[in-house]
């Protein structure tokens, strides 16, 4: 008493569009993620250059925004990779039900991977600027 095999209908083009604006989404928001840490992480200088208009004592020049900042923009670089990993994986699984030619995931894939990137070297950039604006 064999269960029959389940099958899955074969995925279509409206299938491999969603996937990739669930994709697109998520590239959204680990931006959104990074620009927002890149602002918590200069608010500390921010608020040392108040300070110094105001005639006031010198603060610590970023104090815990810069972690927090930094905190968010590694965040913003995680979602971005994970997304691109999990659409790859998503696309390739609906290809092996399939028999016509696989869908390309290569634009989506590198535009994630180039966007962490670049979220990696804002938060090397902030660490880097930290010890340079000591007075």
């Amino acid at each position: 008493m064999d269960a029959p095999a389940k099958t899955w209908p074969q995925p279509g083009l409206s299938d491999y569009l969603a996937a990739e604006r669930t994709l697109l989404a998520w590239i959204r928001t680990g931006l959104a993620l990074m620009g927002f840490g890149f602002v918590v992480a200069r608010f500390g200088l921010f608020l040392q250059q108040i300070q110094i208009l105001q005639h006031g004592p010198a603060a610590q020049p970023y104090g815990l925004s810069l972690w927090f900042g930094t905190t968010l923009i590694a965040a913003g670089v995680l979602v971005n990779v994970f997304s691109g990993w999990k659409h790859v994986q998503l696309v390739r699984s609906f290809d092996r039900q399939q028999g016509h030619q696989p869908y390309s995931t290569s634009l989506a894939v590198y535009t994630a991977l180039f966007l962490a990137l670049v979220g990696l070297a804002m938060a090397i950039y902030l660490l880097s600027v930290r010890g340079s604006a000591n007075p």
